[in-house]
């Protein structure tokens, strides 16, 4: 979840630092947010020596908190 605030965040900064207006510039925006929270979590991962998310700390959803088909 840090690492999906931080590309949000990296987005939203991005984007008003660059006045970007329409879909074409946010997207770019969008697409450099990204890279830096995607970046931030492979370096934690190298210097930790683990994954951020893996099969083990993969938390299901509840059966009661499923969409009622």
């Amino acid at each position: 979840m840090i690492f999906s605030m931080l590309g949000e965040a990296s987005t939203t900064k991005i984007a008003k630092d660059k006045d970007a207006k329409g879909f074409t510039e946010n997207k770019i925006a969008a697409k450099k947010g990204g890279q830096i929270a995607g970046d931030a979590r492979k370096k934690l991962e190298l210097e930790s020596g683990g994954k951020v998310v893996s099969r083990e700390n993969y938390l299901t959803m509840p059966e009661n908190r499923k969409k009622i088909k």
